[in-house]
């Protein structure tokens, strides 16, 4: 077949992209612009055209699959549906794989990746040989977000947002943890937990749910009335397991949040019959995942010796979670944060938590930049109503500071020393910066 991606820049569509060029069908596809990932799939072989215009793209294709972020009125997509050609969203034909396989779903607010790649990198270890798409890249699978199996194992990043994952037909669904996130979508935190509890009746008759009992905004389903209404089975994990300490003492990453994601992925194993030798020997082998905590020493002959962290990091709880990481793994070096707010609706509707994360973190000193718009979610409402500026005004800490974008390199420059520690955070484009350095 002759298939057709729009905005396969995107994570979860590059591997599916990916998918399907294994499959040796003909691939092709188009983003608004270059990237990391679009330059990956040139190099394997996959035809990429920037720009949406229908006059790049004059083939017929016998199927398109396009991202969620894509508008119904971006010209291509109109294009294509006005020839009859068939369209599905990622979710959409991400969901019709899901039948295919017997299907691994990942999901939570926070923590999805992480335990995504842990998991398959059990599976590997003990020579399932399962299929893989998850939302980062990984150094196991050569920077790449996806892995071909033969086993009957697919392990799949399973987002809630756009209430994607309401497309896909598991058999094991995992919850790392439910949080208020994706409220530009959701609006209220009770639209969050009926798309989780909606996505948990997706399980058929005899699967299973994994879930974080240490969660306790997790923990409050009515677990026991799910077990009997759905006929599932239920198995939850807590770091208060006694091979939670065994765990911590084999994992390469720093974290509590890290120990947790393992015993979830733990505990998926113990489901699918995969020894405790196995499972533990994978983890204690596990690199972690493409900005997430992704430690890199400075080729800047004026910052020598200066440890980069890269991490994703853009929800007040994960940006918790990684700084306190951060301090446990350096608790005397003096450590800078560089944070980039991703979207102006989530610095909104999460102000005050963010005021309270970084009012409360031991980290010696944090630098906010610009919010990072994401076209297609913003509101000229809410961009009038918040800025970075007044984040930092509103935390009201010396140590705290705003530094614009154009001048964040400049002023790295000009204070981290030899012996520091900087970490880069954030989902938009920041992580370019950590890059230069």
């Amino acid at each position: 077949m002759k298939i057709h991606f729009i905005g396969i820049g995107g994570i979860g569509v590059s591997a599916l992209a990916q998918y399907y060029l294994e499959k040796a069908h003909e691939i092709s596809g188009s983003d608004l612009t270059a990237s990391e990932i679009t330059e990956f799939l040139k190099g394997k072989g996959i035809k990429i055209f920037i720009g949406n215009s229908t006059e790049n793209i004059k083939r017929n294709f016998d199927l398109v699959i396009y991202s969620p972020a894509v508008k119904p009125d971006n010209p291509e997509l109109k294009s294509y549906k006005e020839k009859g050609i068939k369209c599905l969203s990622y979710p959409e034909a991400l969901g019709e794989l899901t039948k295919e396989y017997f299907t691994i779903a990942v999901s939570g607010s926070h923590g999805k990746s992480t335990t995504t790649a842990m998991i398959a990198l059990i599976l590997i270890k003990a020579e399932l040989d399962p299929t893989v798409i998850v939302g980062t890249k990984l150094k196991e699978f050569g920077n790449s977000n996806f892995k071909m199996g033969n086993g009957k194992c697919l392990v799949i990043e399973a987002c809630e947002y756009d209430s994607s994952f309401l497309r896909y037909q598991p058999e094991i669904i995992v919850i790392t943890n439910i949080d208020k996130e994706h409220l530009d979508y959701f609006k209220t935190f009770a639209g969050v937990k009926k798309a989780f509890n909606d996505f948990i009746a997706r399980l058929p008759a005899g699967g299973f749910l994994v879930f974080n009992k240490d969660d306790v905004k997790n923990s409050k389903f009515k677990i026991q009335k799910l077990k009997s209404k759905l006929k599932i089975k239920i198995i939850n994990y807590s770091a208060k397991q006694p091979e939670a300490l065994i765990i911590k003492a084999n994992l390469k990453i720093p974290g509590e949040h890290n120990v947790s994601n393992a015993l979830a992925a733990l505990t998926v194993a113990r489901i699918l019959k995969v020894k405790n030798e196995t499972a533990i020997g994978a983890l204690s082998e596990f690199k972690g995942t493409w900005r997430r905590f992704e430690e890199r020493d400075s080729k800047i002959e004026k910052l020598k010796n200066v440890k980069i962290i890269s991490d994703y990091a853009h929800h007040p709880n994960e940006i918790r979670a990684t700084l306190k990481a951060a301090r446990e793994k350096y608790p005397v070096e003096k450590i800078w944060c560089v944070f980039q707010p991703h979207q102006n609706q989530r610095t909104y509707y999460l102000f005050n938590d963010f005021v309270k994360t970084f009012y409360e973190t031991e980290i010696d000193n944090i630098i906010i930049t610009d919010i990072y718009n994401v076209a297609g979610r913003e509101t000229e409402e809410l961009s009038a109503q918040i800025s970075s500026k007044k984040l930092v005004e509103k935390i009201k800490r010396q140590n705290v500071v705003y530094c614009a974008t154009n001048e964040l390199e400049k002023f790295i420059n000009a204070n981290v020393k030899s012996g520091d520690i900087l970490i880069i955070m954030g989902a938009g484009d920041i992580y370019k910066l950590a890059d230069k350095f």
